[in-house]
């Protein structure tokens, strides 16, 4: 029926006595029991109810199956006039009161009389909203749906960020060494441009086909995504923003820095890796933060931090490995030693969540971590080794397999550099890593017939005579610590460190490509090499080269950016695709085999390690800054910064 039709049934007010007056309530009137029984036919009321009954159907029809059903809804229940505070007159001044007289009757024929216009006004407005959104075409039907719920949601987002407690206000100062000198050496300065240029390369291959999304398959030309971030996107954005800042790339930061305050959302309903969710995306916002002063990165930071929390929710405060941050439930991987945590997951948030406390003035984060170390204190250590594998729920070690590389490597590293980011106050972070140090020296540390020092594997106290690429990093870690190592020993770690390094750099060597394999044995007659074909695979991994940058950084010999630079040249040669840089999997074969991925860690770490053995000791002195295990600078929090901030507020 059409609309105009139905407009005459509300044509006017109806007068006292009639069907709805405002007298069938009120004194002085007959209301319903003074109308005649006959007063309408039998057919006259069939029409009536007919009438009425389209009209019902039309209306409710139109407000519930269309499309924009919401809108048609908010504008006849919400945005009635009879809802609305009346507007204030012209001028602002207030209304004038209601004037005396007139009876009861006479107000409750004003009020109603009133309330039928509004009514009409409501319904003949829905009609016109139904008949417009009848003539639309779907496309703009579906436009301000999307609209619509676009601005539900930021006002949701608005009403959340307005209601809940922000960030406390605080001084950025900028820490030393964020910005470095040329090399003096032109030679030097060349070979470093060359390294920008591959990072110019890999970013910009990113950008063209995987922007937005974790990592890049350079040989397809798409994005790649891992299942450890769950539906969080943009690793690679936010893994390089402090490479690309330290290279002064400088459009190419400002572009990673807008992705991130638009698009990065962590409002995801996803299970994550607690471990690489934090050393990457945590990691990476906080150093983005320091080198920059950009506050959307303390803001993002500390945003997630928060979203991890949950993981820390069991009977030791031992965290999950896994967690789904939109229910707060955490789980360990399967395959785990029974369902245990994994000690270089656990161990690996130490760095970053003291950070958050210090940016957030929440002591939550660092309360965290410090549980973790008091729940390993009291445990017994076989040999003095920490086992792989810890159960959450009974605080017990699980299998007694101990490594230096994959599943054990950042614990190391994060007591050490607890320590060192804590202006060396933290002494039992000092005393923890020291005395492991001398149970690995004791009992993992071997030297082959060859004369190559390694680390082998501990597994209910047999040696497993395996190194893998991960252990690596190994060299500088010990080279790092040497300044500070008991009883004389410092010149003891540093041959340490370099020994490691030897070592390493034979992995690479006796490869066809140059480049080492994921692992590498020292059994059967065979040193440095790969003897299995589920080992000799490279995905462009950095810990070898984290070795030399240390190394160089604390000795300053020269085979160590020679070392280096080979590493470039192997890169450039066999990783590198019109698309970015891929992986390797056999270094033993005479033709490349890519594995397709462009990791994040190569733009995080390999390329910035790179850098860093070609720039001058002032780029991030060690005096100044740690690196978190995902080669994200943090800078050391010295004794006085409290005392500095409050003094410059």
């Amino acid at each position: 029926m059409p609309a105009a039709s139905l407009l005459p049934l509300f044509g006017s007010a109806p007068g006292p006595g009639t069907l709805g007056g405002p007298a069938g309530s009120g004194a002085g009137g007959g209301g319903r029991k003074a109308a005649s029984p006959g007063a309408f036919r039998l057919t006259e009321k069939f029409v009536l109810l007919l009438v009425f009954s389209a009209f019902i159907t039309l209306c409710f029809g139109a407000i519930f199956f269309l499309p924009d059903s919401s809108k048609l809804l908010s504008g006849v229940f919400f945005h009635s006039a009879a809802l609305q505070p009346p507007p204030p007159p012209p001028g602002g001044q207030p209304r004038a009161p209601p004037q005396p007289g007139g009876g009861p009757a006479a107000a409750a024929a004003a009020g109603g009389a009133g309330s039928l216009e509004r009514i009409r006004a409501d319904h003949e407005r829905a009609l016109r909203e139904a008949k417009e959104t009848l003539q639309k075409l779907p496309e703009e039907i579906r436009r301000d749906i999307r609209q619509d719920k676009e601005k539900l949601l930021q006002d949701a987002r608005d009403r959340k960020e307005a209601g809940a407690p922000g960030l406390p206000q605080r001084l950025f100062r900028q820490p030393v060494g964020a910005v470095g000198q040329e090399p003096a050496d032109p030679d030097v300065r060349q070979r470093r441009e060359k390294i920008k240029e591959m990072m110019k390369h890999a970013w910009d291959n990113y950008k063209r086909y995987a922007w937005g999304l974790n990592e890049l398959k350079p040989i397809s030309k798409q994005g790649h995504s891992s299942n450890l971030f769950g539906n969080i996107q943009g690793a690679t954005i936010v893994d390089a923003l402090d490479t690309l800042y330290i290279m002064e790339m400088k459009e190419e930061f400002k572009e990673a820095k807008e992705w991130v305050e638009k698009n990065l959302d962590f409002n995801v309903n996803a299970e994550i890796s607690v471990f690489e969710v934090n050393i990457r995306f945590v990691g990476g916002l906080l150093s983005a933060y320091y080198l920059s002063g950009e506050e959307v990165f303390r803001k993002k930071a500390v945003e997630l931090g928060e979203k991890l929390l949950p993981a820390f929710n069991t009977p030791t405060g031992i965290p999950w490995a896994l967690l789904n941050i939109k229910s707060g439930i955490g789980r360990n991987w399967p395959w785990a030693s029974g369902g245990s945590s994994i000690l270089a997951e656990f161990g690996t948030l130490h760095l970053e969540f003291v950070h958050l406390s210090h940016l957030s003035g929440n002591p939550v984060f660092a309360e965290k971590v410090m549980n973790i170390r008091k729940v390993l204190n009291r445990l017994d250590k076989p040999e003095g080794l920490y086992p792989n594998y810890l159960n959450p729920s009974s605080g017990q070690w699980g299998q007694h397999h101990v490594s230096i590389g994959g599943l054990g490597d950042s614990f190391y590293e994060y007591l050490l550099k607890a320590w060192l980011m804590s202006d060396k106050t933290d002494e039992d972070g000092k005393k923890m890593y020291y005395d492991a140090v001398q149970a690995i020296e004791a009992h993992l540390i071997r030297k082959s017939g060859g004369g190559l020092t390694y680390i082998a594997e501990w597994k209910g106290g047999l040696l497993e005579h395996k190194m893998g690429h991960l252990t690596c990093f190994a060299g500088g870690m010990f080279a790092l610590g040497a300044d500070g190592a008991p009883n004389d020993k410092t010149g003891h770690h540093i041959e340490l460190g370099a020994e490691i390094a030897r070592t390493c750099h034979e992995s690479y060597d006796r490869t066809r490509m140059k480049l080492g394999p994921e692992a590498f044995r020292f059994d059967g007659g065979v040193e440095a090499i790969a003897t299995r074909q589920n080992e000799k695979y490279y995905i462009l991994r950095p810990e070898v080269i984290e070795t030399y940058m240390y190394m160089w950084r604390l000795t300053h010999d020269p085979k160590y950016r020679q070392w280096g630079w080979e590493a470039v040249e192997a890169l450039e040669k066999h990783c590198r695709v019109d698309g970015g840089y891929s992986g390797i999997r056999d270094v033993y074969n005479n033709h490349e085999s890519h594995d397709d991925v462009q990791q994040s860690f190569f733009l995080s770490e390999t390329l910035k390690y790179l850098y860093l053995l070609f720039s001058e000791d002032d780029l991030l002195p060690f005096e100044h800054w740690v690196f978190n295990t995902e080669a994200h600078p943090l800078p050391i929090l010295h004794k006085d910064d409290g005392n500095k901030e409050e003094n410059q507020k």
